[in-house]
């Protein structure tokens, strides 16, 4: 079965990311689509194991395949929990509301480590460019604080919110360079300073809830096989 059958094909769930799930989109945004595909069981009893992610078909477009996604998504990779609560959801059917349905199952007080590693990789790149060329990438600066705004609200209410709301503006006014960067550092700085002071007292469990999830899992891979 090709790649591009099983996204196709078997496709559970499928959404927009990007900058129009943010809230940040502009005339000249592109639209990018994130989705899970469950791969056909019988697919797995080969020594040729179905692929565990899938760019395409088309443009701006990447998909995982459900154990994949699952195993990303309680490890508090950022991306994949942006997925899972994209407010611009185009497709899912059964297994992909079930999915959905999950999303608290996958959240915990991970979210602290796992969105402050990468935000410091990406500020550290950020650094890098202001030393080498005068200034950041300030369309990379500008997602950076979104995250950063992001996580510090998860750790505090036990709630992901995709959408920046209110803070559309600011952090347009840095896409474009109308903030300097020491501002944009400040900003960045205290962000990380308050994700650090509310996951001490989170309401986010310590750990995900890995059975349930699990248990998900097992049932949809059956429900394929038969």
């Amino acid at each position: 079965m090709q790649p591009e059958t099983l996204v196709r094909d078997h496709t559970i769930y499928a959404c927009v990311m990007g900058s129009r799930a943010f809230g940040l989109a502009t005339d000249g945004s592109d639209t990018d689509r994130r989705g899970v595909f469950l791969a056909p069981t019988p697919l797995f009893w080969r020594f040729d194991k179905p692929p565990t992610h899938v760019e395409g078909p088309g443009e701006e477009r990447f998909s995982w395949e459900l154990e994949r996604f699952c195993e990303l998504a309680l490890r508090a990779n950022p991306n994949i929990l942006e997925c899972l609560h994209s407010p611009l959801v185009e497709y899912a059917d059964d297994t992909g509301h079930e999915l959905l349905a999950l999303r608290g199952a996958f959240l915990s007080r991970r979210v602290h480590e796992t969105f402050t590693r990468y935000s410091r990789s990406q500020r550290r790149k950020l650094e890098a460019d202001v030393r080498t060329h005068g200034a950041p990438r300030w369309k990379h600066a500008m997602h950076l604080l979104r995250l950063l705004i992001s996580a510090r609200d998860l750790l505090r209410t036990g709630a992901l919110t995709v959408d920046v709301g209110e803070h559309r503006e600011s952090l347009l006014a840095v896409k474009r360079g109308e903030v300097p960067w020491s501002e944009v550092a400040s900003r960045m700085a205290r962000l990380e300073r308050e994700a650090d002071a509310a996951a001490d007292r989170s309401p986010l469990p310590a750990e995900p809830d890995r059975r349930r999830v699990e248990d998900f899992l097992i049932r949809a891979r059956r429900a394929s096989a038969q």
